[in-house]
């Protein structure tokens, strides 16, 4: 297995590595899609989150990953075989990361049924497709906008429902496709249709660094880490598995995580003030800004964490206008954001000077929280 480059030691693209972040956190969001030039760390980003996910329980001998734990979300040999009374047994493996070449065609991705065997003998035979192997992992695909656009559609589909669905002459199967999808792309390359870019959750884009300092700190541990992959991965395995266990327990924290009907309000007047079309990017606004606060330890969201969250759902919804009034409009939410950030840092420091117990995920909010040195 060729080495991996640690998560927390890409340097800067702050935004990217906060989207991916949240999409692993909540796979609801719908994905995340990445655009930007040759070379700023797109698809090293998307391979290292793969290593930061916690250890999964799958059933034994399935195609599909199913979790033991929740029987009321198995594909159909799951059920079949819990009907015929055997034990669904759980082991333990890593989350997997699965590549999803351009060329790939419909039956590659969502899998066959074999017609034949179903007519002959009665017995429904799947084979399974690229979104069987990336149920509960992540399946990326690299130069998405040169991907053929139906085919698109249907990982958009299935990382918005959570389920594969396949029918072929009347006859159907069904399994789990809970993924984190990751696209990304080279503008430069040709665009996606906007009613596809409107599907991917997050959008996020990213430029090379022009700051002398961190491009010598990129070089540096390029350098560093092609001389002796496992030493540099070894220096940096304190600061990966403290980003994994975050993540673990923001997993855990989310479903608790609860919102006012002021919050609503706050989502739907900001979309309304930068005139989104649609209503998706509301929904994806508040599950991440659900996350978002689930990765700061908190149990309900702010404003912070809204206005993170719109920065990256917002991008690729906008109307197509003018680029000074779409640079004007974001840096109005920017403001915004580090606004409320500093309030948020106010409200910590207060707190501790009243000797109130302050978390320290909760001090994070004054910076990106997936930022690492």
């Amino acid at each position: 297995m060729l080495p991996i480059f640690p998560f927390t030691a890409i340097v800067g693209q702050d935004k990217m590595k906060l989207a991916l972040v949240l999409n692993a956190i909540n796979t609801q969001i719908g994905g995340v899609l990445v655009r930007g030039e040759r070379g700023t760390a797109k698809s090293t980003a998307a391979r290292a989150l793969a290593e930061l996910l916690p250890l999964i329980d799958v059933v034994e001998n399935c195609h599909f990953g199913c979790d033991p734990h929740k029987v009321n979300n198995l594909c159909d040999d799951c059920m079949a075989r819990m009907r015929r009374g055997e034990d669904l047994v759980g082991v333990r493996r890593k989350v997997s990361m699965i590549d999803l070449p351009v060329s790939a065609t419909e039956d590659r991705v969502v899998g066959t049924l074999d017609i034949e065997q179903a007519i002959k003998k009665g017995e429904k035979h799947f084979e399974p497709g690229v979104m069987a192997a990336a149920n509960r992992g992540i399946l990326y695909v690299d130069e998405v906008n040169l991907l053929d656009d139906h085919v698109v559609d249907l990982l958009l589909d299935a990382a918005a429902m959570g389920v594969n669905f396949v029918e072929r002459e009347g006859i159907s199967f069904s399994h789990p496709a809970q993924f984190v999808l990751v696209g990304t792309m080279n503008p430069e390359e040709g665009e996606l249709r906007p009613q596809l870019l409107d599907r991917f959750g997050l959008c996020t884009e990213i430029h090379g660094i022009s700051d002398p300092v961190q491009r010598t700190q990129i070089l540096a541990r390029r350098i560093e880490f092609e001389r002796d992959p496992v030493a540099f991965q070894e220096r940096w395995q304190e600061k990966e598995r403290e980003l994994s266990s975050e993540i673990a327990s923001a997993r855990e924290l989310m479903p608790g995580v609860r919102y006012t009907e002021s919050d609503l309000f706050t989502i739907a007047e900001l979309t309304s003030q930068m005139e989104v079309d649609g209503h998706r990017a509301d929904i994806i606004i508040l599950k991440a800004a659900l996350a978002h606060a689930a990765l700061n330890a908190r149990d309900r969201i702010k404003s912070v964490d809204i206005l993170a969250a719109a920065e990256l759902a917002l991008p690729h919804r906008l109307k197509r206008r003018p680029f000074q009034d779409t640079e004007l409009q974001f840096q109005q939410l920017e403001r915004k954001l580090e606004q409320a950030r500093a309030e948020a840092a106010e409200e910590a420091a207060k707190s501790e000077e009243k000797g109130e117990s302050v978390s320290s995920q909760e001090k994070k909010t004054i910076r990106k929280p997936a930022t690492r040195p």
